[in-house]
């Protein structure tokens, strides 16, 4: 059995209350290794919750700044960190939450060129990004490792998300096939977002991470879970696979492909 310090007897107590995670799925989380792709406005409560829940390496990409515009929604950045690379910052704040886990720093762009070598050690994906081009690469790099991840996208007063199981379900090409015609989405800034969405969405990808770790209740496999924050209706979309997936299919890809949208698909 997994030796426990007093310390994490403490630090994870209200873990270890509950049945389901317990001593057995405490030591799940604390030998997990979770990359974290986007420091912003999901990136930053998937995170501080990763973290808080003691996810023992975390790594996380981003190649931006922190700008000012930033801190409506982007809670894990402070204002005296502008101008800060957004990984330093998100690092500053996840040891200082919880100092026993090894964070890794990516202050990269995400391309076909690194993206399977900085995926590879790592257990579980997290998609936090907000353009099409990338997302997609995700996809396609986490189908490519056999690596289970958890999409989000956010939008003014919605948020949408989808857990992933490479070859088992609905990937994210499977849904959305291809990304859409430059200029037929919204432009980041704005298209805008009520900054609390971030953190109703980035807590739900936060909880499907801890799920897949842990083994613990039904992740959002074939399911894309929606909400429409003005109302607060919460609605799951039933998926299913799609066995001539250009992805994931029976004839799927066996390289990755390059993306080239610079417009948003989603702000985060």
């Amino acid at each position: 059995m997994y030796s426990f310090t007093q310390e994490q007897l403490k630090r994870y107590a209200r873990h270890f209350s509950l049945r389901e995670i317990g001593y057995k799925g405490q030591e799940k989380i604390l030998k997990a290794k979770v990359l974290i792709i986007g420091a912003g406005g999901l990136g930053a409560p998937i995170a501080l919750y990763l973290a808080a829940a003691g996810v023992g390496e975390i790594g996380i990409v981003d190649h931006d700044k922190v700008d000012l515009s930033n801190l409506q929604r982007q809670i894990i950045h402070t204002t005296n960190e502008i101008d800060t690379p957004k990984v330093l910052s998100a690092q500053t704040a996840m040891s200082a939450l919880n100092p026993h886990i090894t964070i890794n720093t990516y202050p990269v762009m995400l391309n076909i060129h690194n993206v399977l070598e900085i995926m590879r050690p790592y257990d579980v994906i997290v998609d936090g990004t907000d353009n099409f081009a990338t997302k997609f690469l995700i996809n396609d790099a986490c189908i490519l490792l056999d690596k289970p991840y958890s999409h989000g996208g956010i939008l003014r007063f919605n948020g949408q998300t989808m857990s992933i199981k490479p070859h088992q379900s609905a990937c994210y090409a499977c849904v959305f096939d291809t990304p859409p015609p430059p200029n037929s989405v919204p432009n980041c800034a704005s298209a805008g977002v009520l900054g609390s969405i971030a953190g109703m969405l980035g807590t739900i990808q936060a909880t499907e991470i801890l799920k897949i770790i842990t083994n613990v209740g039904t992740p959002l496999y074939n399911q894309l879970l929606t909400f429409d924050a003005k109302t607060m209706d919460f609605r799951k979309i039933k998926l299913a696979k799609n066995p001539q997936c250009r992805v994931c299919g029976e004839n799927g890809i066996q390289t990755l492909q390059e993306y080239d949208l610079p417009n948003c698909s989603i702000p985060s």
